[in-house]
């Protein structure tokens, strides 16, 4: 598959054939959304939680005699319909995490990385290399290759000069080759990966890891 190959300074580009993983039809989809899933279940905490109302401290004394106050029978101030009383059915920790078998990791990456470059949405640069390391000269690379929407920048792995001069782009993300995922690849409008980071994502597809 051809990709477009810019310069570092995002000026000029050419196209170059590539061994990207080709898919045909649906094969690989239903892995992406699973995967994906299942990546934003394990990024959950899951400590949410709420006391029932006999976790709540205080309500052991009955707030008033049973009849004759024309009020409503009460037991406790701790009722889940008091204010300050226990919830009915609220969060509990749990575990939300999800398990994917490697395999269907691995089609998942390697449909996602398909699908991106298919669509003309993945862009590669020679290497990420600015005269000085400022903001103003990263942004101006980055809107050469990609004018509008949230961009991923993908090398193997950053130099300094480069994490220092694109962390404060609002619409810039920095992921290392080795820990690109799928969600990377979906949540992006543009993914622009250096040579050496593309090399070492096709070594992975090749060799089936995720």
């Amino acid at each position: 598959m051809k990709l477009k190959v810019f310069s570092p300074d995002g000026t000029s580009s050419s196209e170059q054939d590539f061994g990207l993983p080709v898919f045909e039809g649906d094969k690989g989809l239903q892995a992406v959304k699973e995967v994906i899933v299942a990546i934003n279940a394990n990024n959950r905490q899951g400590t949410h939680s709420t006391k029932t109302r006999g976790e709540v401290r205080g309500g052991g004394k009955k707030p008033w005699r049973q009849k004759g106050t024309g009020r409503a029978r009460a037991g406790s101030t701790r009722s889940p319909l008091w204010v300050g009383g226990g919830v009915v059915f609220g969060p509990r920790p749990r575990d939300y995490s999800k398990k994917i078998n490697a395999k269907v990791k691995a089609l998942a990456f390697s449909r996602a990385l398909f699908d991106r470059a298919q669509a003309g949405e993945l862009a590669v640069i020679e290497k990420f290399e600015l005269p000085q390391p400022k903001t103003k000269l990263a942004s101006e690379v980055v809107r050469r290759i990609a004018p509008q929407g949230r961009v991923l920048l993908v090398d193997a792995p950053f130099a300094a000069e480069t994490t220092r001069a694109s962390r404060n782009l609002a619409r810039v993300t920095l992921q290392e080759a080795a820990k690109l995922n799928t969600l990377d690849l979906a949540q992006h409008a543009t993914i622009i990966v250096s040579t050496r980071a593309l090399d070492a994502i096709l070594a992975r597809v090749n060799g089936g890891k995720n």
